[in-house]
Order: structure tokens, then sequence, then C-alpha cells
């Protein structure tokens, strides 16, 4: 019974000990650290927004920017008024890379689901807000719009702008 009480002692004593906490992946990091990643960001942001540009310079067809910071061939989409949220649609988009491979065989889609309800890239999204039923857009995409940092961790790598072709159903 004695090994018994002091063992437990023991364990009550080792569970209190002090021990350095590690902030989890994605926790709180120093002014320094955020300062680097949003310098990062800026860079990276700067040099595709440079990268798309070119592209879009040799193309056929005209692109035209949309106030989220990605481009789209859809003149009158910057003309419109945003659809508010709550308002359904049903959609589907492909994605592509810049050399204008597809990434996934399938198309990507939702039906029947209310803008401002549901996770989605931010560049479909808001540009679901502006195109109307059976309407099409192609949409060039900077990655901090598209999968960001660590990609969708299938086929679409980190950091990777892309082409996206988005048809409300």
């Amino acid at each position: 019974m004695k090994k018994i009480v002091l063992l437990s002692a023991f364990s009550l004593l080792a569970c209190n000990r002090n021990s350095t906490v590690h902030p989890p992946v994605g926790g709180v990091l120093s002014k320094n650290d955020l300062e680097v990643s949003k310098q990062r960001s800026k860079g990276l942001n700067t040099l595709e927004r440079e990268q798309i540009q070119d592209w879009i310079n040799h193309q056929k067809t005209p692109f035209y920017a949309m106030p989220l910071n990605y481009w789209t061939d859809n003149k009158e989409m910057q003309q419109r008024s945003r659809m508010q949220n709550d308002t359904p649609v049903s959609y589907e988009y492909e994605l592509y890379d810049f050399d204008q491979t597809k990434i996934y065989d399938q198309p990507q889609g939702k039906m029947n689901v209310s803008l401002g309800h549901f996770d989605e890239l931010k560049s479909v999204e808001d540009a679901l807000h502006y195109l109307k039923s059976g309407e099409e857009a192609t949409l060039l995409v900077p990655s901090s719009l598209a999968y960001g940092t660590f990609g969708d961790e299938k086929k679409i790598d980190n950091d990777i702008p892309l082409i996206i072709k988005v048809k409300v159903l």
C-alpha cells in the first residue's frame, strides 16, 4: 500500500512540473515572424500580379481587373452591382494552371447554395456575386485567392496562381 501511495505522489509531482510549451502549428507568432510573413506575402502577390499581367499581354482575349485582386474575361462583371448574400446559386468550375493544363478531370461545384454562406475559393464566390444564370467567366487568380500557402494537398501545390473557368447553372 505504501508503494502505491508513494508512486501516486511521484506521479502527481511529475505532472506538476513546468514544461516548455510551444505554440501549435498556425499558433501565435512573434512580431518579427508576422512582419517576415507579411513581407513575403506582399512580395509574392506583387510577383504573381506581374506574371499574370505578362500572361494577359500575350493573349488575344482581353481581361479586366476586379476589385478583389483577380482578373476576368467578362467585361460586364465590372459594371454590375454585386448580388446580395443569401441569393441562391448553383455553379461549377474547372481549374487550370497557367500552362492551361486542366488540373482535375471533373468540375468542382455546388447546387442550390446561398451566396455568403458557403466555403469556397474567395475568387469564385466573389465572381458568383456578379454572374447571371447561364453565364460563364474565366478568372485569373493569384495564389492568395486560390489555395494559398498550403495548396489543396492533392494536385495543387503551394503558392500556385490559377485559371478558373466558372459557370453559373
